[in-house]
């Protein structure tokens, strides 16, 4: 499953950078999102629940950052086991690009998942993907400008 998008965020880059790095905004914009802890500069630990369809699973897993220029970019690595639903894999490229006041955010995501959840098809699985990652960089974008607003 490979997806790629853009989001327009009326923020400097800096301030998208130092949001894209900050746990307690990361927590509240990540779907199903219970738990996300920093245990070094470039690794989150992180408990995330997710619907497919019928199937609700819990993943645990490590969130870890490569590829870094800051303020320009990263690669966001994630590795997760949900139990008896099977794991996930992914990785997300991001690129801000300053545009004036705002920042355009582009990203190209991957996901590959194991097990039960595997068995759901592949049309069910791209889709909910696809829509876990538009909510979370929409989610993003609302927090970062409502961040801009109170400070």
């Amino acid at each position: 499953m490979d997806f790629t998008g853009e989001e327009r965020i009326a923020a400097p880059r800096d301030v998208v950078w130092a949001a894209l790095n900050d746990p307690e905004v990361m927590r509240g914009c990540i779907p199903g999102c219970q738990n996300i802890e920093r245990l070094s500069p470039d690794t989150f630990e992180a408990t995330i629940k997710v619907k497919f369809s019928l199937l609700s699973a819990t993943f645990h897993g490590l969130l870890t950052l490569s590829n870094v220029d800051a303020p320009k970019s990263y690669t966001l690595s994630a590795e997760g086991k949900g139990g008896i639903a099977g794991f996930a894999r992914g990785s997300a490229d991001v690129v801000l690009e300053e545009r004036g006041a705002e920042t355009v955010l582009h990203y190209r995501s991957k996901a590959e998942l194991g097990g039960k959840l595997a068995q759901l098809g592949a049309r069910l699985l791209d889709s909910t993907s696809q829509k876990l990652a538009e909510g979370f960089f929409s989610d993003f974008n609302a927090a970062v400008v409502a961040k801009m607003a109170a400070g």
